[in-house]
């Protein structure tokens, strides 16, 4: 059994190493996962290629079609969807968006069995929106009504039973524009009333200062759980793992762990570190991420908590590797346990 496990990590087939972790790419349809994930010359007419910008630089990004899901689903049980974060799913008339015709393409192949996470648009989560060079005032910001008629009940209609989870990212705050943690608790306890009852919320909220015991009450109150980042201005995973006390809040008994850059390194630094995501990159990984995220899988999993843990390419260069290194290490827990 345990070399069946061993050998299906080698062949990237993270199905089925164990019932309570499930295992997810931040994004799929990379073309750097040709001959990992995707079979060679499979997808050769269908990708596209653009020119995308980057801080100062610019990459030529080539992308698989939407049908090589099916594919990625072979390898993984686990996806988490990026694009709904930058676009609602109908406009305010009602009007399908393209991300609902993405996604509604998505779910056309798939199968019952393969789950997708949906990181919840920044015009709901996020306090402030980009545009242009600078920032501004977001009015949609924790709007109930807008979550739910633009996004949460298009998103159930299209995804049915493969709809795992809401991830609800809201981005870091700087010192002079924070909320004290009481008035964030505060608010995010009104939308919170205001939504669908739901059992697959989560919320990551990359400031430090509100890791703190007002918010941690109102996740509790409501069963929305607290995600575990790995990201630039983030502490390590262990601090905030020790923060909750090690208190899982989601009310499904799930919890969601990302890794998705190493600390103290932007996004910018980051992908262009990493593109074309086909390979580890040399002193990017950090060993201690490995380490904390492996210590806080074994803590839900004797608690019967699911962990959903999901990879970003950015976290050390090539999301499947990491994967790979991961689920060596769990098994090795496993094996210590046994003798």
């Amino acid at each position: 059994m345990a070399k069946t496990l061993e050998s299906k990590a080698k062949s990237f087939l993270f199905r089925d190493l164990d019932s309570k972790i499930l295992i997810g790419m931040a994004s799929d349809r990379y073309a750097g996962w040709i001959g990992q994930i995707y079979s060679e010359g499979r997808y050769e007419k269908g990708i596209t290629r653009r020119s995308h910008k980057v801080g100062d630089k610019t990459f030529n990004e080539e992308t698989l079609p939407v049908e090589s899901v099916t594919e990625y689903f072979e390898h993984f049980p686990l996806l988490e969807i990026d694009y709904t974060f930058y676009r609602l799913l109908l406009e305010k008339d009602g009007k399908p968006t393209q991300n609902f015709h993405v996604l509604k393409n998505y779910r056309q192949h798939m199968k019952d069995g393969d789950l997708l996470l949906l990181k919840v648009p920044q015009v709901i989560i996020a306090r402030k929106l980009r545009r242009g060079a600078g920032f501004v005032e977001n009015e949609s910001y924790l709007n109930a009504g807008i979550f739910t008629n633009q996004f949460y009940e298009p998103a159930m209609e299209i995804l049915g039973p493969c709809l795992h989870g809401f991830i609800f990212e809201q981005e870091y705050h700087v010192k002079n524009e924070r909320f004290s943690p009481a008035k964030l608790a505060q608010d995010l306890d009104a939308f919170f009333n205001n939504i669908p009852k739901d059992t697959r919320y989560h919320i990551e909220l990359r400031t430090e200062a509100y890791l703190a015991d007002p918010v941690f009450e109102v996740l509790k109150k409501h069963g929305v759980g607290l995600g575990f980042s790995h990201w630039t201005w983030l502490p390590p995973l262990r601090k905030q793992f020790a923060k909750v006390n090690k208190m899982f809040f989601n009310s499904g008994k799930q919890v969601v762990i990302r890794l998705i850059t190493p600390l103290r390194v932007s996004y910018e630094e980051s992908y262009s570190k990493a593109f074309p995501f086909d390979k580890m990159v040399s002193g990017m990984l950090d060993p201690e991420m490995i380490e904390d995220t492996v210590k806080i899988v074994n803590e839900p999993i004797k608690d019967k908590i699911q962990v959903n843990l999901i990879i970003n390419n950015r976290a050390g260069g090539n999301a499947p590797l990491i994967a790979q290194k991961i689920a060596d290490r769990i098994h090795a827990e496993k094996q210590q346990r046994l003798f």
